[in-house]
């Protein structure tokens, strides 16, 4: 006989479960820049996403799904001048270019990111927005396994810090921290 399984009720908007909502906390970031999130589908219904509460906190952003079956992904969105990939290697673009009207931001593991990149080709071609390392004293539920490696919310949190300064940014973060927080005091990883 199997043990049983007792399965915590999530939240339908921000898939946490209940105990952990965080839909009460969500702030209303407004951005100039567009935030285009390309969510691969092994993640959409993953408890620890943080993509879809970037794009709930987000006013200037849109989320699409890629590798759905029966789905194709509109690469025209890819294609807006101005648009950017945040990714940690590449061609970056030069010091004196303009600020992305758009930024793609990959919502994925590593090698999720990778093959992503590698199957799009649109995403290859766009200049890159690359973040320093993350400060060893950021909040995190888990060692990342690429040393540049954070949560798609941090990853955004300091994209938004780079184009459009600190205050911009300090929503988000706070989101992430409280995040994090309250699961460290659940003593669970969800």
């Amino acid at each position: 006989m199997s043990p049983r399984v007792f399965l915590r009720p999530r939240c339908d908007r921000c898939n946490l479960p209940q105990h952990l909502c965080l839909c009460a906390e969500l702030p209303r970031v407004e951005t100039r820049t567009r935030i285009l999130l390309l969510q691969h589908v092994v993640e959409t219904w993953k408890k620890s996403n943080t993509g879809r509460l970037a794009a709930l906190a987000l006013a200037n952003s849109q989320l699409l799904t890629y590798g759905a079956q029966d789905e194709s992904l509109d690469t025209a969105l890819l294609s807006e001048p101005g648009t950017w990939l945040l990714y940690p290697d590449g061609p970056t673009s030069p010091p004196d270019a303009p600020a992305p009207k758009q930024l793609v931001v990959l919502d994925a593991s590593w090698s999720q990111a990778r093959r992503m990149t590698q199957r799009i080709p649109a995403l290859r071609t766009l200049p890159r927005l690359v973040l320093p390392p993350p400060s060893p004293g950021m909040l995190r539920l888990r060692e990342p396994t690429h040393p540049s490696g954070m949560s798609t919310l941090d990853a955004i949190a300091r994209a938004v810090a780079m184009l459009e300064g600190p205050e911009a940014a300090a929503p988000l973060e706070r989101l992430a921290a409280l995040r994090v927080q309250r699961i460290a005091d659940c003593g669970t990883l969800m």
